[in-house]
């Protein structure tokens, strides 16, 4: 089967992130050792990672005319992502702060949407035909509800595959989740969706079935180091390990890597579980790297480690 394009209605935001040897405490001032200014945002961070796995990536959102929107732009172009449908407005393009704990590669991150934030159902209906043609559509909630929404009911009424990755978690109506063919939460994004404490791989499992009953068609819950548990309708849960690629740098561009990698394996006619085994890789790899879009993986470092050829 031949590849299909992905499109990805999502979010960008300039990422700042300072690095420290610890989180900081409520109150209290830390002296960091780095700081680094660059691309960011859920949707542009998986529409980087899925177009370096080899996918034909276009990207649905809205910028600021200023400095970071054009950082957005250089970076998207520099990854052949098609940014055509990326309009401009007087909002300023949005920001995340990130502060990242070295010794344990952990993170803490407050986003501020800005732009793409002023994207409307009515600007997803006027980018329909693009929507409408792709083979997969990926989407996050990095935007309005609305926005996300719509475009997941284009893409389903067009046959396209849906995947919902439910960050930064919030209350989803059954509505929204039975458009839903791929959930991919993390483990704290399913507690909230559920309100079902997910620390384990069986409470994860119990988390996935609960939202398969409330209409997601197949879960998989994302578990840091563990790997990736995927439940399928009318299949048993299938826990895939994670991948050692090297020490790991940094965790905050991960859950990213997956999902941009886990579309890319999808658009080119991948069962679901290769797939997941693939954004498995492409997170492995991505964790022993600073940063977010800059942490992602390209294709033949992604096979090698997979160990195909």
């Amino acid at each position: 089967m031949g590849k299909k394009k992905i499109v990805v209605l999502g979010s960008y935001v300039a990422d700042v992130a300072f690095r420290a040897a610890r989180l900081p405490t409520w109150g209290e001032t830390l002296m960091g050792s780095g700081f680094a200014l660059g691309p960011g945002g859920k949707g542009s961070n998986q529409a980087v990672a899925a177009a370096r796995a080899g996918a034909s990536v276009q990207m649905i959102s809205r910028l600021g005319d200023d400095a970071f929107g054009r950082l957005a732009r250089e970076t998207w172009a520099a990854d052949g992502i098609d940014a055509s449908l990326v309009g401009s407005c007087d909002v300023a393009t949005g920001a995340a702060a990130i502060l990242i704990d070295e010794a344990r590669g952990e993170n803490a991150i407050i986003v501020v949407p800005g732009a793409c934030f002023t994207l409307t159902a009515a600007d997803v209906d006027a980018a329909g035909g693009a929507i409408r043609s792709a083979g997969v559509l990926l989407t996050q909630l990095e935007l309005p509800l609305g926005t996300v929404e719509r475009g997941l009911r284009l893409a389903r009424s067009a046959g396209a595959l849906t995947i919902l990755n439910p960050a930064p978690a919030q209350a989803l109506g059954d509505e929204m989740l039975g458009l839903v063919d791929f959930l991919i939460p993390n483990e704290s994004e399913a507690a909230l969706l559920t309100g079902q404490p997910v620390e384990s791989v069986a409470q994860a499992e119990s988390a996935a079935r609960a939202l398969q009953r409330r209409g997601a068609r197949c879960v998989i819950v994302t578990l840091g180091a563990r790997g990736a548990l995927m439940c399928a309708e009318g299949a048993e849960a299938l826990l895939v390990g994670a991948f050692n690629a090297g020490a790991v740098v940094e965790t905050t561009g991960a859950g990213d890597a997956f999902c941009g990698g886990f579309a890319a394996a999808l658009s080119e006619g991948r069962s679901a579980l290769e797939a997941v085994r693939f954004g498995c890789a492409t997170a492995g790899i991505s964790v022993t790297r600073a940063g977010t879009a800059p942490s992602m993986p390209r294709r033949e470092e992604i096979e090698a480690l997979l160990g195909v050829g």
